[in-house]
C-alpha cells in the first residue's frame, strides 16, 4: 500500500468537502489502483486528507493525470497558507470492522523514536484493542522517511469513543499503551467528527 497525506488550514472546509465530492464523482473512475481516502477538518479549520493507493506507481499515475492537476489547482485555493505533503509505502493497517462506517476519526501526527519497536507495538496492540475497545473499528498508520508518522484511528461513534477512553484499562492494555507512548510521540491530534470517507 502507498499513502499520500495532505495537511493544511482552511476557512472554507465546506468547499473542500464539495471539491472532494467532485473528485469522487468525476475523477475516481479513472484513478487506477485507488483504494480509498479519509479526510476532514476540525472546528478550528485544521484539515487532513489521507489517500490510499495499491502502489507508488498507481499514485503517481493518478497525480500525472491532467484532470487531477486541474482539480488540485482549484482545490488548493481553499487552503490558507502552505499545504504539507507526506507519502509512504511503510503502512500498517488494523481492522476490526468496516472503517468506512466510522463516525469519528482521530488523526495523530508525531515522531517515532524506534521504528522497529513501533511496528511491533502496533502489531502487539491489535489483539488487546480488539478485546478492550470494541468502539475502535481499526487504524491506518503511515511511517515517513523523516521519522514522522500519521495515524488514523476509526471509531464507531464519538460517544462510544469517549466512553471507551474513560473505562479502566487492564494491566495488559495499560502496558501496551505505555509502550506505544514511548515509541510514538504524538505532537498533534485532529478529531474529525464529520469525517469524509470515500471507498474504492
Amino acid at each position: 500500500m502507498f499513502i499520500q497525506v495532505i495537511e493544511g488550514t482552511s476557512n472554507r472546509p465546506d468547499v473542500l468537502h464539495r471539491r472532494l465530492e467532485v473528485w469522487n464523482r468525476e475523477l475516481k473512475p479513472g484513478a487506477i489502483g485507488y483504494l480509498g481516502s479519509t479526510g476532514g477538518c476540525t472546528a478550528y479549520g485544521d484539515c487532513i486528507m489521507v489517500v490510499r493507493f495499491e502502489s507508488r506507481d498507481a499514485a503517481y499515475r493518478n497525480s500525472d493525470r491532467p484532470d487531477q492537476t486541474a482539480w488540485w489547482e482549484v482545490t488548493n485555493r481553499y487552503f490558507v497558507g502552505p499545504v504539507r505533503f507526506h507519502e509512504s509505502e511503510d503502512v500498517q493497517v488494523m481492522t476490526h470492522g468496516a472503517l468506512e462506517h466510522a463516525q469519528l476519526v482521530q488523526a495523530m501526527d508525531g515522531y517515532v523514536t524506534d521504528l522497529e519497536r513501533a511496528h511491533a507495538t502496533e502489531s502487539d496492540a491489535d489483539a488487546v484493542l480488539a478485546a478492550r475497545r470494541p468502539d475502535l473499528l481499526g487504524s491506518v498508520t503511515a511511517y515517513f522517511d523523516d521519522g514522522e508518522f500519521t495515524e488514523l484511528a476509526y471509531f464507531d461513534t464519538e460517544k462510544a469513543a469517549r466512553d471507551g477512553e474513560q473505562r479502566a484499562m487492564s494491566k495488559e492494555a495499560a502496558d501496551a499503551f505505555a509502550e506505544w507512548n514511548k515509541v510514538m510521540l504524538v505532537e498533534r491530534y485532529l478529531d474529525l467528527t464529520e469525517p469524509w470517507l470515500i471507498t474504492a
